[in-house]
């Protein structure tokens, strides 16, 4: 499950790239009758520190799941980028197999693959963490906080396990979402994978099932060619992931070796994401890991089951909460003035909106600093923790204003609070 208001937060996300791969689950996703047909009509429940096997509804232990694990090549981890703890429970996945004696490589989202070389330095020790940061142009790729990430990152370097970029580069997604694929040029082509299924009406169904619980004025709007267009996109990325774990896998032929990859959940929910698209090219053993809260973070009761052909393996989490670093809750977009931005969304009940936040705004500085990039607007950002503030000058119109920004979380209200206050 996902909050309204982090969810918010991520649809911003897909305004600005397309994409459904930072979306959890939402109500609507968890209980859809597809996948796997011996367990669409069947339920798997979600226990607070326990792996379900969707197949038996068996309770493992982490070390349980690696020797269930035994056989398989290539293991997708789902995430939410923005919570820790689904983080942590990617990290003893890596761990557990590592221990087990398995030749683990580690495939990550984060990244697109003409960034490669960034990853085999930091793996070699040739990078110190903020060179890492720096020369890999980590919040200019990527965005959410280092931190999320940092005790993976460095695990895998002091295990001496390789690490590879996946993801296709931000632009080729664009121009497929935006052409779709008989426009796209050659050299757009070039770093395309060798073919994308668009064609699962089963994934269609999921993917618009994930905005179903926040409905807003933008994708009530979208036309179906539009749609179209997000959907193109999210199947280029789940393409280029598949295309790119063979080809690691490729290079480590060795049946004891597997592949790790830390990616959303949307790209794998269901066995309609990635796994599909592998599926067209070669016959390997997946499974799927899918790290879930066991509640809403306003809500009182558990979820208790979800479907059981939603993944392979579910792992429950604590209940949702705030991220562990803090979030404006802002999303916004290149101006093409010199690369400026302009906020282009702003979730309900943020950060941002407290501090004033409004469409168009153009983003001139933040703590007297100048922002002519996402780059410098997130590394300002991520040296920011709860409870400190921020002073950000926008031109709004022809006039220039000051906002003052305070990093605070709300607390939780459980459904109906409010109206039994009376």
């Amino acid at each position: 499950m996902i909050s309204i208001r982090i969810l918010s937060m991520v649809l911003a996300t897909v305004l600005a790239l397309g994409t459904a791969s930072e979306l959890l689950a939402t109500d609507p996703a968890l209980s859809l009758e597809i996948g796997d047909p011996d367990r669409r009509n069947k339920k798997a429940p979600l226990v607070l520190d326990a792996i379900t096997d969707t197949r038996t509804g068996e309770l493992l232990s982490p070390s349980q799941l690696a020797k269930r694990l035994a056989d398989t090549r290539l293991v997708l981890v789902g995430e939410t980028h923005t919570d820790i703890n689904f983080h942590r429970a990617q990290l003893r996945v890596i761990q557990e197999l590592h221990k087990a004696g398995r030749d683990v490589v580690v495939g990550l989202e984060m990244f697109p693959y003409t960034k490669q070389e960034h990853l085999d330095y930091w793996s070699a020790g040739h990078y110190t963490e903020e060179g890492f940061l720096e020369l890999s142009e980590w919040y200019d790729t990527w965005g959410t906080q280092w931190g999320y990430y940092r005790e993976i990152f460095h695990y895998a370097r002091d295990a001496g396990l390789p690490m590879y970029a996946l993801n296709t580069p931000r632009e080729v997604v664009a121009a497929v979402r935006k052409k779709g694929f008989d426009e796209l040029t050659e050299d757009e082509k070039a770093l395309m994978p060798p073919s994308v299924d668009t064609d699962d009406e089963e994934h269609y169904l999921l993917f618009k099932a994930f905005f179903e619980e926040e409905e807003d004025e933008f994708h009530a709007s979208m036309t179906e060619e539009q749609w179209q267009g997000m959907f193109n996109a999210q199947c280029t990325w789940d393409a280029t992931f598949g295309n790119n774990a063979l080809r690691v896998l490729g290079t480590h032929p060795d049946p004891n070796a597997v592949l790790v990859v830390l990616v959303g959940t949307g790209h794998v929910a269901y066995d309609l994401g990635i796994q599909r698209q592998v599926s067209n090219w070669a016959e390997i053993p997946i499974s799927t890991i899918v790290p879930m809260p066991v509640q809403e973070w306003d809500e009182d009761e558990p979820i208790g089951e979800i479907q059981a052909s939603y993944a392979d393996y579910l792992w429950g989490l604590p209940r949702e909460t705030d991220p562990i670093f803090p979030t404006l809750g802002v999303s916004t977009r290149s101006t093409g003035d010199e690369g400026r931005r302009t906020v282009i969304y702003v979730a309900e009940d943020s950060v941002g909106e407290a501090a004033g936040f409004q469409l168009g705004d153009l983003l001139l500085d933040v703590d007297g600093i100048e922002v002519h990039d996402q780059a410098t607007f997130a590394k300002i950002l991520a040296d920011k923790r709860w409870g400190d503030t921020a002073v950000v000058k926008v031109k709004r119109g022809d006039e220039e204003v000051t906002l003052e920004v305070a990093f605070r979380r709300e607390l939780p209200q459980p459904e109906g609070e409010e109206e039994n206050d009376s």
